[in-house]
């Protein structure tokens, strides 16, 4: 040791690591010690991240979203796509149109107009460029599938799945990819301007029409080709003798990897290729494996996220203004409901189970990955007020649906009235 280099000195990456170990450890432990349940973790976790970077000595400066979007567009990107790859293996039964017509009209209809009415009140009201206002409506527009876990369908091979529960989880695992197209539709805005003349053919083309087709046939096959590999007579030999962790990773890297190569959407890639591969063996016991394994990379990404998510907190505080908090909180208490309560019309729900489906529209991870993407893409003019904002509805939606996921299973129908078919 050097007579100059102090006896104790503090390097602020092992007091982050200290800090962010202690936040990881009190977020999950203290609500199920003290309410028997893991609701508000997402919440407490970027409470801590925020007080740690507030008040704790030497702790490093904070990773400022607006400065190094790519950071957190890689964290967010590798969260997202293992969490979507193990929806689509944990649900039990794909059956017919019957069973999906909740999640379509939730797509189709409810979505786009999640989308237009977000982007009209951020252009009006929250003086945001006709740019901005479509990425607002385009990053915040997808139900999230990693902090939506207590509303979803449960691992695999536990069965009896009500339509309330697959719905809310069939549409979180598609619409992360389909609010894809909107993205970019927001970056060629701020880009080639509002003349749809000059960008409209080759937006619907490519990055609607294409792209999708391109996500859903390419994971389709991938997670084909990967199931026949895995429960093949040499693939079961395999799988008895080794752990699932590279397996479920390869699988989730070759497919979203192949996927965009191919200029498609990876995040459809991924979804299709877990519900493909799920059904080569449906009753297999490793699927249980797979899904552990795969909750478990997306938790441990997920607590890191959000303890950096809230250490910008306050940074982030100062650039919001009243008619930002009433978009964020407007969404998950008017728009959403309200939206996803009428584009379940005639879907086959109860109308106790359209305003439980429409109240849980659980905002979080990808929404960071789609601002930090286009962050990444094009020079926003309101990239603070964007960060503020989705920062803001993040917080409060793991705040709000955390503490109310009691509501799906205490309230939902009883699944024999509510199944909506096979």
């Amino acid at each position: 040791m050097l007579a100059s280099e102090p006896l104790f000195g503090y390097s602020p990456t092992h007091v982050l690591m200290a800090a962010g170990g202690a936040a990881i450890f009190v977020a999950y432990l203290l609500p199920r010690v003290l309410f028997n349940r893991a609701a508000p973790s997402a919440a407490i976790m970027m409470l801590l991240g925020m007080f740690s970077f507030a008040f704790l000595p030497g702790m490093p400066q904070v990773l400022d979203p607006t400065t190094s979007p790519r950071l957190w567009e890689l964290g967010s990107e590798v969260a997202v796509i293992v969490v979507l790859f193990a929806t689509g293996l944990r649900i039990d039964q794909v059956g017919g149109w019957k069973r999906w017509r909740p999640t379509v009209r939730l797509l189709v209809i409810a979505m786009p107009l999640t989308i237009a009415a977000l982007a009209l009140l951020g252009w009006a009201f929250a003086g945001m460029t006709f740019a901005g206002a479509m990425l607002l409506g385009a990053v915040l527009s997808p139900t999230d599938p990693v902090l939506a876990g207590d509303v979803q369908v449960g691992p695999p091979l536990e069965g009896q799945e009500h339509p309330v529960r697959f719905t809310l989880t069939a549409e979180a695992g598609l619409n992360d990819g389909l609010a894809f197209p909107f993205v970019h539709l927001g970056v060629i805005l701020a880009t080639l301007g509002a003349n749809p003349a000059d960008w409209f053919v080759d937006w619907f083309l490519r990055d609607l029409v294409y792209r999708i087709a391109v996500g859903a046939a390419g994971g389709a096959l991938v997670g084909w080709a990967l199931g026949h590999a895995l429960f093949s007579r040499w693939g079961n030999v395999a799988i008895e003798k080794s752990g699932p962790g590279v397996l479920v990773l390869g699988a989730v890297f070759l497919c979203y990897g192949a996927v965009e190569l191919a200029e498609g959407y990876g995040f459809i890639g991924v979804f299709t290729a877990g519900l493909v591969l799920r059904r080569i063996q449906e009753k297999h016991h490793f699927h249980k494996r797979l899904h552990a394994f795969s909750e478990a990379v997306e938790h441990t990404i997920t607590a890191a996220l959000l303890f950096a998510l809230g250490s910008i907190l306050p940074a982030l505080w100062p650039v919001l203004d009243w008619w930002h908090t009433l978009i964020g909180f407007g969404l998950l208490a008017v728009i959403r409901p309200m939206i996803g309560w009428i584009s379940l019309t005639r879907s086959g729900l109860t109308g106790g189970d359209r305003m439980i489906v429409g109240f849980f529209g659980v905002r979080g991870i990808g929404s960071i990955y789609y601002l930090a993407y286009a962050s990444g893409k094009v020079e926003l003019v309101n990239e603070q007020q964007l960060w503020a904002l989705v920062a803001y509805t993040i917080f409060a939606s793991s705040l709000l649906h955390g503490a109310t996921s009691f509501i799906v299973e205490r309230y939902a129908s009883p699944w024999r009235e509510a199944t909506i078919g096979n």
